[in-house]
């Protein structure tokens, strides 16, 4: 086992400010090297670094994604992003 903890920030342009996100992860904390960040829409899962971050996870790591509080919309489809990620990364050898 490996316990390694890893944190993911996406935002939606190259305009939006990752700030808040990479403070969160940090008072986690999740080590500055173990972050991983798209700048991307949130419409699907081609996502870089998310893709290479689910591929690093192993036994005994943890995943830290920062929510923001956001509308009922926003937090709805936080939850379905997070149910997605579950099936992800239980296709990995990393528990949950």
């Amino acid at each position: 086992m490996t316990n390694n903890i890893y944190g993911y920030i996406r935002v939606s342009t190259k305009e939006q400010n990752e700030d808040r996100q990479r403070i969160a992860l940090a008072n986690f904390p999740v080590p500055k090297d173990n972050i991983f960040m798209d700048k991307l829409s949130g419409k699907d899962f081609n996502r870089p670094q998310y893709r290479k971050l689910i591929r690093k996870l192993r036994p005994g790591d943890s995943m830290v994604i920062k929510s923001s509080g956001e509308s009922l919309p926003r937090i709805s489809m936080r939850i379905l992003w997070c149910l997605i990620c579950l099936y992800w990364i239980l296709g990995t050898p990393a528990k949950i």
